[in-house]
């Protein structure tokens, strides 16, 4: 599927649309260039299922974890990954547990250890506005997203 976004506003609309629908073990990679709104749509996401504190890019933390309503949501930013090695390092394997959603920002750095994803998102920069490309893997993220109702 594939959506237009305007703006910043309706970068954390998406996000928050995505929260209503998502799964615990949704493993989500988040495609795009610097600037293109990946940490947006989490912030959305994140605020949607009732977050009211500070959210960041975790660049330079690799990983910032998120715990509501009995959910841990990790976000992740490969970024700055030298080494895919270094997710073993970190105990990667750990955050992929129950009641735990992991958005992975630069996915593409670390693919030979990542799981495969339950939900991509590949973000364009087209001028001011966005194409957001969202794509399901698995049979659950499938029925979630015909039930994903966002309009920008």
């Amino acid at each position: 599927m594939e959506y237009e976004i305007a703006s910043a506003k309706s970068m954390e609309a998406f996000g928050a649309a995505l929260a209503e629908y998502a799964n615990s073990e949704d493993i989500v990679f988040l495609s795009g260039n610097l600037g293109a709104g990946k940490t947006t749509l989490v912030r959305g996401f994140l605020r949607a299922l009732g977050h009211s504190g500070n959210v960041k890019s975790p660049t330079y933390t690799l990983v910032e974890n998120y715990c509501i309503k009995n959910n841990d949501i990790y976000h992740f930013d490969l970024y700055r990954l030298n080494d895919p090695e270094e997710l073993e390092a970190l105990g990667i394997r750990d955050y992929f547990s129950e009641n735990a959603i992991c958005f992975f920002e630069w996915p593409e750095k670390a693919s030979a250890i990542l799981p495969e994803p339950s939900i991509s998102i590949n973000i364009v920069q087209n001028g001011s506005s966005r194409k957001l490309t969202f794509t399901t893997n698995s049979n659950e993220a499938k029925q979630s997203a015909r039930q994903l109702q966002f309009s920008a």
